[in-house]
């Protein structure tokens, strides 16, 4: 008897989720939608948001919203299906993460670390799924960044189409993260998550506090990044940002430059 009811205890157990301040506050909040932009290439913010989709997944179905190209889709199932940890690695490996060329920051080892995680809650008896959203550019002569935003708004939105009754948690850089135009780069138009159900989206912006991050400038590879945000600033902060561009940020601290897996 005994037995049994410790073997029903494993069962029913809730994997463990790396703490994060502020989590709870943020998943008690009625939008459908959480957005989170990052600064590509760091160690850290994929690790954050491995946390937040853990915490979220024990309150009910999640659709991780990835900005990888949406022909990965049917890898990324493989790999959420794989009967194993190490099954999954290789079918990761595969694709984009096995490729050195992919250098941008999308595809580090921390982004390759946090995919296996998402296959380890999986396992543990959570329902999370993987969508991929960015589409591959069209050959339309003048298309430019704005047509860009839009058809990745799409590509996020069609996620609540395949799974109506899931949370979409969103990982996609800084910029297309923004509700409005950065002025800087007006050029850009209307950002990606400006084109979502505003009552039904909520965005962050990971902070920028000093570090490094992995990205391509002049040449690819670890750069020292900005210390533009409060050094001491940890977890999730909720509150209008950036002239309502965000409704909170992420703070994570200094960043360490992850490289590309493929390498």
């Amino acid at each position: 008897m005994i037995s049994l009811l410790a073997a029903a205890s494993l069962l029913t157990a809730q994997p463990y989720c790396a703490p994060i301040n502020g989590v709870d506050a943020l998943l008690a909040r009625p939008e459908r939608i959480i957005v989170l932009g990052e600064v590509h290439g760091t160690a850290e913010t994929p690790e954050a948001f491995l946390a937040m989709v853990c915490e979220a997944a024990k309150q009910g179905p999640v659709t991780v919203g990835l900005e990888m190209p949406e022909t990965d889709r049917p890898l990324l199932d493989m790999v959420m299906s794989a009967p194993d940890e190490a099954t999954a690695a290789r079918f990761l490996r595969a694709g984009d993460f096995g490729d050195p060329r992919r250098d941008d920051g999308r595809h580090s080892l921390a982004m390759f670390d946090m995919i296996l995680g998402f296959w380890r809650l999986k396992a543990a008896g959570l329902d999370v799924a993987l969508h991929p959203f960015a589409g591959r550019m069209s050959v339309i002569r003048g298309r430019d960044q704005a047509w860009w935003e839009l058809e990745m708004a799409y590509g996020i939105s069609r996620a609540l189409v395949d799974r109506p009754d899931a949370r979409l948690m969103v990982l996609v850089g800084n910029l297309h993260a923004r509700k409005t135009v950065y002025d800087r780069w007006s050029e850009v138009g209307l950002p990606a998550a400006g084109h979502l159900y505003p009552a039904d989206t909520l965005t962050l912006r990971t902070t920028q506090q000093g570090g490094q991050s992995w990205n391509c400038q002049e040449e690819c590879g670890a750069h020292d990044g900005m210390a533009i945000d409060d050094p001491d600033a940890r977890g999730i902060i909720l509150g209008s940002m950036d002239d309502g561009a965000y409704d909170g940020v992420l703070a994570v601290g200094p960043t360490t430059a992850s490289p590309p897996a493929g390498q």
